[in-house]
């Protein structure tokens, strides 16, 4: 077995001590925590002031919150001195900036641990007070602080920005104040198909204006940099886009688009059976039974499935149900198209059939070919710009929902903001590259 690899054991680089200024000079070990004893590795006596040597006066002993090792809080109990010049008698203490921010209980490597375990590993805040052995509130303002600071403060995270996701989002689920914030997001990475979507930033409020005011917050350089911007069906959006980004296309994505016709299949369903029983629907009603069933795209269903919506079809009363359903289907088949182009010409050919064909008596078909027509442009241009969906957006606000679910909630929108921005913010890389 070779040794060469191995070096005397030494507690201050075990300990990440060396980056901190610090050099180990004991130790204390029990079962709650471990305690290491540092002095600074390299004093410096000389007066700021004068330039003239000062003279020991006495030592302080400084407790830090240090990276846990083998998640046992470690502390930092640093002795370091205070010198008095027999010149100008200035009192200054020894430097510990490289191992503490001003008014900090923890130290930078533990700071660095923490961001690293709520970043990278998805860790709560209350696992991350347990390792670092501080309280809750301690923790919770060090590691928001410092991840405002070295990440989220960054301007050049807005950098390459070619393609937005805009949508809102619940985040508060009470009966009283704002519960909605509007969420942006960067789909450059997906369109391009280098990456995943990342959270720009959430704002306050959901409306046309609170959008505009964010566009409007931004140089105009990087605006006239977007491409794209890919939206739901919410037209204070679309009007915000346009008004602040002429130059870029705006996209309404499949999800919703598809989601609209499902909607209406749902609610012309639900029509026919109140018509027909002058009730809700019941579990042994044939709609009511398929009601999932209806909404499955046909190259995916099964042929159970199939005998389902044939066995409903037969029936003259549903004839406007299977008339709906057949344009869902349509829509459905339109985005399934290998080529870009044909499913561009299926979307047109059938926005224009509904607009302008629709039987009497469907008054959910006939509201959902005005909003097709009225926002064809947006629809079609999906076709033209393959892979500026938002559905990336879509699938940000569940991770949301999850970070939710581990905090328990949050009450405090500063707070929700920061912590949403440090879990979908794109930051993994960086701090992995840093490490």
């Amino acid at each position: 077995m070779h040794h060469s690899i191995y070096t005397p054991a030494n507690l201050t680089t075990f300990a990440n001590l060396d980056q901190l200024g610090l050099t180990a000079i004991g130790q204390h070990l029990s079962t709650a925590k471990a305690e290491i004893l540092c002095e600074v590795t390299s004093p410096d006596p000389w007066c700021r002031t004068c330039g003239e040597p000062g003279v020991p006066r006495d030592t302080i002993t400084r407790r830090l919150a240090h990276e846990p090792f083998g998640w046992r809080p470690t502390v930092l109990v640093i002795k370091h001195r205070r010198y008095r010049c027999n010149h100008c008698r200035r009192v200054w203490r020894e430097d510990l900036s490289r191992a503490v921010a001003p008014r900090q209980k923890i130290s930078r490597a533990g700071l660095r641990w923490a961001l690293v375990g709520l970043v990278c590993q998805h860790l709560s805040v209350s696992r991350i007070a347990e390792g670092l052995g501080v309280t809750w509130n301690t923790a919770n303002e060090a590691v928001l602080a410092e991840g405002q600071r070295l990440l989220i403060n960054d301007p050049a995270r807005f950098d390459g920005v070619k393609v937005l996701g805009v949508d809102e989002h619940v985040w508060r689920h009470t009966k009283t104040g704002d519960k909605y914030v509007t969420v942006i997001v960067d789909l450059t990475s997906v369109r391009d198909g280098t990456g995943t979507a990342r959270l720009l930033d959430m704002v306050q409020g959901r409306s046309k204006a609170v959008f505009k005011t964010w566009l409007a917050e931004r140089d105009e350089q990087w605006k006239q940099g977007i491409e794209v911007v890919a939206m739901d069906g919410f037209t204070g959006f679309k009007t915000a886009a346009a008004e602040e980004l002429p130059a870029a296309v705006e996209v309404l994505d499949p999800f919703h688009v598809v989601k609209l016709g499902s909607d209406a299949l749902d609610k012309t369903r639900q029509r026919v059976q109140r018509e027909q029983h002058g009730r809700r629907g019941r579990k042994d009603d044939p709609l009511y039974q398929c009601r999932r069933t209806l909404t499955v795209g046909l190259d995916l269903a099964t042929e159970k499935q199939k005998d389902k919506l044939e066995t409903l079809f037969a029936t003259k009363t549903h004839e406007q149900v299977q008339l709906v359903w057949s344009v869902y289907q349509k829509m459905v088949d339109a985005y399934r198209q290998l080529k870009p182009e044909i499913g561009r010409w299926a979307m047109e050919q059938l926005i224009k059939a509904i607009g302008t064909k629709v039987p009497k008596g469907l008054p959910e078909l006939k509201k959902l070919g005005g909003t097709l027509r009225r926002r064809k442009a947006d629809i079609l241009a999906y076709f033209d710009h393959v892979g500026s969906s938002n559905g990336p957006t879509e699938a940000l606000n569940g991770r949301l929902e999850h970070l939710r679910g581990i905090a328990l909630g949050f009450r405090n929108l500063a707070h929700y903001i920061a912590r949403s921005l440090l879990e979908t913010g794109g930051f993994r890389p960086r701090l992995h590259s840093e490490s």
